[in-house]
């Protein structure tokens, strides 16, 4: 209608990365139905995969102002794009796309009514904070814990008592004393895994430390995250962050904003949905559900170690297995006959499932997990236990929380023998079974809360959005 203000415009730039680009994206779905227009920025690559194996382009076709845009990372074509390589990732933004986005942000290439940009947390590099010829906020959006960004924070206080670095393997258990709000509770294998360097100088803890530390210079700071979660950690970043928004779980957000949609697929794999059918067939809390996330990667001794674990625990598992998860060729594993078997039995292996559904669903009584922070979040809204692999940033302190703040299940970081899975599988699933259910099912309670009405993430999105259409009265 005539008089009324523009719609403001967000620019939205994840990180290349299963679990950064699929938290944004939610982001960027709950901000088109508050009426603001979204410019979804990804790399060329990142963009093929999500197009190819998601629904994204007809599940934004609703919003007739949101867009995807592409941006180049200036890596060859050939280049694998994984963790293992995430210097040259991070080498080739810095060079490359740096420049690139700073004139798109200039010449006003994604339009003249761009109001504010919402770049990943670890994106701070790509804007310098004394440049003045970019005039639109830039808020940051930490994809990780606030338990783990805190943890990021005191590195370099670590370091500079002498805790850090490990002194190797002996070193693992000693207890790190001046994390604030955590004494007592953090031992070095609980630290963020890049933190496991014997140099201090080493390119991704100095990366990660120096980019969490640039976080005051955002507008703001957005967190997938609940007060009755991580509250007091919340209020300790908050005394270097003021302004300070944990709006999640996203994806609990989003359901109790708009409970009659569908789950929100942002996969970068196909998912094979025939295991929600092979659920169906089994009992109500029976199955173990083992996914190690997007990235995770791992030897063949330790695939068949996990899945004799497994296999003898006795209990039904469903074992997302993606074609990558094992470095070198997965056909190169010799399987033995009574693995085999007791898959046919008891286990279904995909290589890649539906996640929330998958948690959501009876049959599923628990989950095996790298505690990357959107699982550990989905697994926390659907009330399920967790047992803790972690494999590298934030997980290894995710995992101790999980474990010994939040009671939500099992530890089992740096350990990987198939005594120790079937053990904890049936610690999780039926010795203890009734008190982790207790734990996760008031957990649960309290994250659904928190996205509902009068709930503190829905208060901090409905501020998140005044915020951002400030800049537009």
């Amino acid at each position: 209608m005539e008089g009324e203000p523009e719609a403001p415009h967000v620019l939205i730039f994840p990180l290349p990365f299963q679990g950064h680009i699929n938290s944004m994206l939610k982001l960027a779905e709950l901000l088109s139905r508050a009426g603001i227009t979204v410019t979804f920025l990804n790399t060329p690559h990142s963009h093929r995969q999500l197009t190819h194996h998601s629904d994204v382009l007809l599940r934004f076709s609703r919003f007739p102002a949101f867009r995807f845009r592409t941006i180049t990372d200036g890596l060859p074509p050939d280049h694998p794009r994984t963790f293992d390589f995430f210097p040259d990732i991070i080498a080739s933004f810095e060079t490359v796309t740096k420049p690139i986005l700073r004139d798109f942000l200039i010449s006003g290439h994604f339009g003249s009514d761009l109001t504010c940009a919402i770049l990943d947390g670890l994106f701070k590099f790509l804007v310098d904070a004394d440049d003045a010829e970019i005039k639109i906020p830039v808020f940051g959006f930490r994809t990780v814990s606030a338990c783990s960004i805190w943890t990021y924070l005191s590195v370099p206080h670590l370091i500079q008592d002498g805790q850090l670095p490990i002194r190797g393997e002996e070193d693992m258990e000693r207890m790190i004393t001046n994390v604030p709000g955590m004494e007592n509770l953090l031992r070095c294998r609980d630290l963020p895994g890049f933190c496991r360097v014997t140099d201090i100088n080493d390119y991704l803890l100095q990366f990660i430390v120096e980019q969490t530390q640039r976080s005051y210079e955002f507008h703001s700071l957005i967190l997938n995250s609940f007060q009755d979660l991580e509250g007091p950690i919340l209020e300790k970043i908050r005394t270097l962050c003021p302004n300070l928004y944990a709006i999640g779980p996203l994806h609990a957000l989003l359901k109790a904003k708009f409970s009659n949609e569908t789950e929100s697929l942002n996969n970068l794999w196909e998912v094979d949905r025939s295991c929600l059918k092979w659920l169906d067939n089994q009992p109500p809390g029976s199955v173990i559900y083992v996914s190690f996330g997007s990235i995770t990667v791992m030897g063949k001794e330790k695939l068949v170690e996990f899945w004799h674990g497994l296999v003898d625990s006795g209990r039904n598992f469903l074992w997302v297995v993606r074609p990558d998860l094992v470095r070198g060729e997965n056909g190169d594993v010799e399987i033995p006959a009574e693995l085999e078997e007791g898959t046919r039995k008891r286990g279904c292996m995909v290589g890649w499932a539906p996640q929330e559904e998958v948690l959501s669903h009876e049959a599923v009584g628990g989950f095996l997990t790298h505690s990357g922070w959107n699982s550990t979040l989905e697994s926390v809204v659907a009330g399920k236990p967790m047992i803790c692999w972690s494999y590298i940033a934030d997980q290894q302190v995710n995992s101790r929380f999980v474990s010994n703040v939040w009671k939500l299940g099992l530890d089992m970081k740096d350990v990987c023998d198939r005594g120790t899975v079937a053990k904890m599988v049936n610690e999780l699933m039926v010795d203890r079974k009734e008190e982790f259910m207790r734990s996760a099912a008031a957990m649960a309670n309290l994250a659904k809360r928190s996205v509902s009405p009068g709930g503190s993430s829905y208060a901090d999105f409905d501020r998140l959005v005044q915020d951002i259409r400030l800049p537009s009265q």
